[in-house]
């Protein structure tokens, strides 16, 4: 099995719901929610892709960096990347189907596992979804991190409870969901969070509590306020909000304000390892990467996942042998042009 068997196969299984394009940057599918694209003009999806295009790297060979290590520590785990798969659900409406949630959140799991790394399930409209991505953790023995969408406080504290008895190393809530257009057709009712029920809902839990989708630093800092462990900089894969700026625009001024006091990941537009590269330059500690994973995974199951990850990671150390970085700590924003 290699990449581009894994293409074809994906293109198969995704046909009509994803092109599995030469580049993957949302202008094929624009419009298409639900589906596999960007929502409206699709101004944010490609905004993701275009924002990272943007950036150029210095390239240094006079230096001792022969072996880089790509090991990254999250809530006191060691990792062997700083690659992660992103939560998503949604196979029959975004994807047709070829996987149904059980399949899907098994191959992300264990997929990244196999390489050393964490995978997130999600939650969607149904239910269901979000038990599929839990029963996947239990059998994974808890390694992995749920995300819940922001649904009803007294449902929330619910699915907190099957997160916690799945033994799972931390938790999240895709507050950028708030506005999902599939949760609103299924009749399961999604909202943006006051900081008084963010700080009820982070402090009923023992986990760790990640907050993805936070695209200013005011939101920054309001998420460190009510007790986040960490962040996601997130525009929901540009599937929310139409015109938003790609997330690479504003990493370095989000992750400034942090300054190491949380964690700080982010999701939006990452094909390579060089792309996590630039990402980790604007500041980021870790990548969530979605829409490759999904390719991946339809063309060759928790393989195809594996094999994806190993690819972005050697490109992630080649990248790092050509600027001069010898560790993840060492990639700063001198790296970038």
């Amino acid at each position: 099995m290699d990449m581009k068997m894994i293409r074809q196969t994906a293109r198969e299984k995704l046909k009509g719901f994803c092109r599995v394009c030469p580049e993957c940057n949302g202008k094929a599918c624009a419009g298409e929610v639900p589906g596999m694209g960007g929502l409206g003009t699709a101004d944010s999806f490609k905004s993701n892709v275009e924002a990272l295009a943007a950036f150029r790297l210095n390239m240094r060979t006079l230096h001792g960096a022969k072996n880089p290590s790509t090991t990254y520590k999250l809530f006191g785990k060691e990792l062997s990347t700083p690659i992660l798969g992103a939560p998503i659900t949604g196979n029959v409406y975004n994807m047709g189907g070829a996987l149904n949630e059980e399949e899907w959140a098994e191959a992300i799991i264990q997929g990244c596992l196999s390489v050393g790394t964490l995978g997130c399930t999600g939650d969607g409209a149904d239910p269901a979804m979000y038990k599929s991505g839990v029963d996947a953790l239990v059998r994974a023995q808890g390694q992995g991190i749920p995300f819940i969408k922001p649904r009803e406080q007294e449902d929330i504290f619910n699915y907190l409870r099957r997160a916690e008895e799945a033994g799972v190393l931390a938790v999240g809530m895709d507050i950028d969901g708030a506005g999902l257009v599939t949760m609103a057709l299924k009749g399961q009712p999604v909202g943006p969070k006051t900081k008084d029920e963010m700080k009820a809902i982070i402090s009923g839990t023992s986990l760790p509590f990640i907050i993805k989708g936070i695209m200013t630093v005011d939101e920054a800092e309001i998420a460190i306020e009510v007790g986040a462990a960490a962040i996601v900089v997130s525009n929901h894969g540009g599937r929310v909000l139409d015109h938003t700026p790609g997330t690479a625009e504003n990493l370095s001024e989000i992750a400034a304000t942090v300054h190491g006091r949380i964690p700080v990941l982010v999701d939006g537009g990452v094909r390579s390892g060089t792309d996590v590269l630039k990402m980790l330059a604007l500041g980021a500690d870790a990548v969530l990467i979605g829409r490759p994973f999904i390719i991946a995974a339809y063309g060759g199951g928790a393989e195809g996942i594996s094999l994806a990850i190993n690819t972005m990671t050697n490109e992630l150390k080649q990248a790092m042998i050509l600027t001069g970085c010898a560790t993840l700590e060492d990639i700063n924003m001198d790296v970038l042009l």
